[in-house]
């Protein structure tokens, strides 16, 4: 019998901690937290605003066997993770598990290695009470933001909808940066580049300094340069260094993996936190840029081994970001000689990432060469500026030999990464080609997922451990979506010189896209909106910033976190009371359009059951009123009274086939085709208002052919079980259950036997069941 109980977090860690502790310990999962608020009235008290705790249904079967193991065993470990959520869960299961929080013994490690288990072991504290009441402090001013805030949308707004303290503010963002856009006005301005060469016949791109407003402007310019005879004027060289990026923070490593590997912001958590259970990476919540002594130490070993003293430069770093906590170690590798590990794809591809940032920020500064060539007529001809060429050539590559961090989009200067031919003051250059290219102003850019943590944590709102959780809240609530637009095309003047003749084309590029990128709904528009006009102290980001700074005051022990939120509720409640009681004749976000003029009927916009719909007609009329839900990509602040009544258009009667009404019909994903119980949708591009009978005839019997063909095989003395085409190939069906058949199989679905597909389903069966052991 085991004497020592440990008690963490995870069944993966568990299963890592256990094999470094031997036969006198065994160690147990909580599942992360083991009680939570009561759901019902607030799960606070709003008098002395204590929370009322209760243990989930769903976790009370691994509280009775936590219970019952901790009174067999001698001693019990509480090492759960080491932020406060992780000091909240120790907190709690001292509470359910009797033990004296004062006195029970609490152990912390950021990886999990036998080196740092054994360590914590001989170094037990006790449960950090401060720490513990700055993560109750945020969970109960969260729970009666939430709780006051969300049945105010439901009444005024729309049912079902949510508000919080850092999803609103974090919407809000979004929604700012979407107006920036809609009101930004492109300028247009000319562009000019030019090719020349060398005497020795070798080409050198440059740019001109000024731009030009008018294309008169750039036409007397390139006339101008058509007799012109080039010189270099003046060539500098100018030796430069870079320095490598800190090691990983939390946010910092959701940026680059979104740029580098393309990973969500809540995949990198995911991905993340298997490599620090398995014991590959230290722990992946952190403020801190601080490396241990030992991985500075053991990383300049490996660097001067494998490359060479002179790659090796040794540097500490410091947290930068408003209210820092949990300064414990930066994301990093627990071995550093281990360039691989076993594991998924997706965890290979970050743990190489996480260990090349960690080598690169202990190596030497990337010397760089960078050299500016001035071209000029020789002739005095009436220019204002210059032709520039810039190259740049790495003369000692340093740290970019291992590590190079990815920029922004549109944060990078091509031109100053080529190389320049070799050159001298006075050369003549023959002009091969000018270019002058029509530009526009780029409006600012939608924030995608790693931008916008990094918008939360210049803000300071938030922490470590509620960027991915705050995202996909807001996502889930569909008060923001992924853009999935590709742009609009546009057309652009180019004019060019060469031989002496100046020619004009026109050219297209594609603008305005968002794909990818996260875009606001006319549902987060309008709530942004009604929390912002009534409630703009919640919204402020200063106040959830300074927020964020009172709950670090508490973990640190010089605020009490009661009186802090007895504060705030003082002045919020009677806020929330007073626009609960506000009277108005239209809903939140409703707007007339204009009149009807068949039926003489209101038309409006607002927000419907469903989402955003448009309304002809009122409640009070005689007739009831007539709805459409909008199109996909319509939204309610630009609809046009026009556009709003095509919505009416449809439904359209086409006529019968088989006994069946043919519809064209309209919804929320657009047009479609019904007869009877079948839909069908109307493809993309086209006109579901010029649509024939005999089109949705042949689009009906397309999609009855795509069904027969997903049927491949049944079985008589198994109704039950069927073999149907799918998406990644067949596969079998059987009392709603789905199982893969194997690829070898793939080409023989149809002929396989009722014997074979059961022993198909037996074989997945128990894989499933083994995987769910695990």
């Amino acid at each position: 019998m085991p004497k020592n109980l440990v008690i963490v977090e995870s069944p993966a860690k568990a299963k890592t901690i256990e094999k470094f502790l031997g036969k006198d310990y065994k160690v147990l999962s909580s599942k992360g937290h083991i009680r939570d608020l009561k759901k019902k009235n607030f799960g606070v008290d709003l008098k002395t605003f204590q929370p009322q705790y209760e243990i989930p249904e769903e976790k009370k079967t691994t509280v009775r066997e936590l219970q019952s193991e901790a009174k067999k065993a001698d001693c019990v470990w509480l090492a759960s993770d080491e932020d406060r959520e992780g000091e909240a869960i120790s907190w709690h299961l001292a509470e359910v598990l009797k033990l004296d929080p004062q006195t029970a013994k609490r152990i912390v490690f950021h990886e999990i290695t036998k080196q740092a288990i054994e360590h914590a072991i001989s170094h037990p504290r006790h449960i950090d009470l401060n720490l513990v009441d700055a993560q109750q402090a945020r969970r109960v001013l969260d729970r009666l933001v939430g709780f006051k805030l969300s049945p105010i949308l439901w009444k005024k707004v729309k049912p079902n909808l949510s508000a919080g303290r850092v999803q609103s503010v974090a919407v809000r963002i979004i929604v700012e940066r979407e107006r920036e856009i809609e009101t930004f006005k492109p300028e247009a301005s000319y562009r000019v580049s030019a090719i020349f060469t060398t005497p020795d016949g070798q080409e050198v791109k440059a740019t001109y300094s000024h731009s030009f407003s008018t294309k008169a402007e750039v036409e007397d310019f390139l006339e101008n340069c058509k007799d012109a005879s080039f010189a270099i004027t003046d060539i500098q060289k100018k030796p430069l260094k870079r320095s490598p990026a800190p090691p990983f923070t939390t946010s910092t490593l959701q940026q680059e993996a979104a740029r580098k590997l393309g990973f969500s912001v809540s995949l990198t958590m995911r991905v993340a936190q298997s490599l620090y259970e398995a014991g590959h990476i230290t722990y992946m919540r952190t403020d801190s840029m601080n490396l241990s002594s030992l991985c500075i130490n053991t990383t300049a070993k490996l660097i001067e081994e494998s490359m060479g003293a002179e790659y090796h430069k040794a540097r500490r770093y410091h947290a930068t970001s408003k209210g820092a906590q949990e300064a414990h170690e930066a994301i990093r590798p627990t071995y550093i000689d281990k360039d691989t590990i076993a594991g998924t794809q997706q965890e290979k591809r970050l743990y190489d990432l996480i260990r090349k940032r960690t080598l690169a920020c202990q190596m030497a500064d990337a010397q760089v060469e960078r050299t500016t060539v001035s071209i000029l007529p020789k002739s005095n001809a009436p220019f204002d500026g210059e032709f520039t060429a810039t190259g740049e050539v790495i003369t000692f590559d340093g740290f970019l030999r291992v590590y190079s961090e990815s920029r922004d989009e549109g944060s990078e200067n091509e031109s100053e990464t080529r190389m320049l031919p070799a050159m001298a003051k006075g050369e003549t250059l023959e002009e091969k080609e000018i270019t002058a290219v029509e530009r526009f102003t780029q409006p600012p850019t939608r924030y995608n997922e790693a931008s916008l943590v990094r918008k939360l944590e210049e803000l300071g709102i938030g922490r470590p451990s509620t960027y991915a959780p705050t995202i996909t809240t807001i996502q889930n609530r569909e008060y923001v979506v992924r853009g999935e637009s590709e742009g609009t095309k546009r057309e652009y003047t180019m004019l060019t010189l060469r031989q002496g003749k100046i020619k004009e084309s026109k050219k297209k590029e594609v603008v305005g896209g968002n794909k990818g990128r996260l875009v606001p709904t006319d549902i987060g528009t309008i709530v942004n909106d009604f929390l912002l006009e009534n409630f703009p102290h919640i919204m402020s980001y200063n106040f959830t910033a300074d927020i964020e700074k009172q709950f670090d005051a508490v973990a640190e022990g010089k605020e009490d976190w009661g009186k802090m939120i007895k504060h705030f509720y003082n002045d919020f409640d009677p806020v929330v009371e007073e626009v609960g009681n506000k009277r108005s004749e239209k809903r939140v976000g409703e707007r007339d359009l204009g009149i009807d003029p068949k039926t003489g009927r209101p038309v409006s916009v607002r927000i419907g059951k469903f989402g955003p719909i448009v309304q002809i007609g009122t409640a009070s009329d005689e007739e009831k009123p007539l709805f459409s839900p909008l199109k996909r990509d319509q939204k309610m602040n630009d609809i046009t009274l026009e556009e709003a009544l095509e919505l009416f258009k449809l439904p359209r009667n086409l006529g019968d086939y088989e006994g069946e009404t043919v519809i064209i019909g309209s919804g929320r994903f657009g047009p479609y085709i019904k007869m009877g119980d079948l839909y069908v949708s109307v493809p993309k591009g086209e006109d579901a208002m010029n649509i024939t009978l005999e089109r949705s005839i042949e689009l009906v019997e397309a999609k009855r052919q795509a069904e027969r063909e997903r049927h491949i095989k049944k079985f008589e003395e198994e109704p039950e079980l069927e073999v149907l085409k799918g998406r990644w190939g067949p596969y079998i069906a059987y009392k709603g259950n789905n199982y893969k058949i194997p690829k070898n199989k793939h080409d023989k679905a149809a002929e396989l036997t009722l014997t074979e597909c059961m022993d198909i389903i037996k074989a997945e069966g128990s894989k499933a069941a083994k995987k769910r052991k695990k």
